[in-house]
């Protein structure tokens, strides 16, 4: 049987801005007792794995300021506007980040990027057939971009040198697609 929900009993905006919400809320438990919970919104978020061709992915390096890190390699990944679907923010994400627009976009995954306290899903998706298609990047993005190997990249992910979850989550599914033999052909 699955578990009894909570019930909010209220709810109140903590914090605000352009990019995530705060809230917190008192949730009654299954057994009659309440509890603060704090729960962090940033909307939906998309991430593309742009393949060049059947054996190379474009990647970027952009400093990330929680971690102080700007040597992990990552896929181009971004917000959903509020007018937007997901596939319409990926081929605006491919835009600002590496300047090119996907002819296609293969759906592989939408997940949740943290289960308890942040109110995200995330869509992932494959890029295939690349063209030029620059946008201009947010004001707060500054990028290297690099053609690297898949099977490079997909080591980077097994010895834990890329971190994010969506581009980690993003490169598994595509290998398992390789591997599976259903990948080539796909330009």
């Amino acid at each position: 049987m699955a578990p009894t929900p909570w019930k909010t009993r209220s709810s109140r905006a903590i914090y605000a801005n352009k990019w995530l919400r705060l809230r917190e809320d008192i949730a009654e438990l299954p057994d009659g007792r309440t509890t603060i919970y704090g729960v962090v919104s940033t909307g939906s978020c998309v991430g593309v794995l742009p393949f060049v061709d059947d054996d190379h992915v474009l990647m970027i390096r952009q400093y990330r300021y929680v971690f102080g890190e700007n040597q992990r390699w990552e896929m181009p990944t971004g917000g959903v506007h509020t007018d937007e679907t997901p596939e319409q923010a990926a081929q605006r994400e491919l835009g600002e980040e590496i300047g090119y627009r996907a002819a296609r976009l293969e759906h592989v995954s939408t997940f949740y990027t943290s289960k308890s306290v942040v109110e995200e899903v995330a869509h992932i998706y494959l890029g295939y057939g690349l063209s030029p298609a620059t946008l201009p990047p947010d004001e707060t993005e500054f990028f290297e971009q690099a053609v690297l190997p898949f099977a490079n990249v997909l080591a980077m992910v097994v010895r834990s040198e890329i971190r994010d979850a969506m581009t980690v989550i993003a490169v598994l599914h595509a290998a398992r697609i390789k591997q599976q033999g259903t990948f080539y052909g796909h330009f």
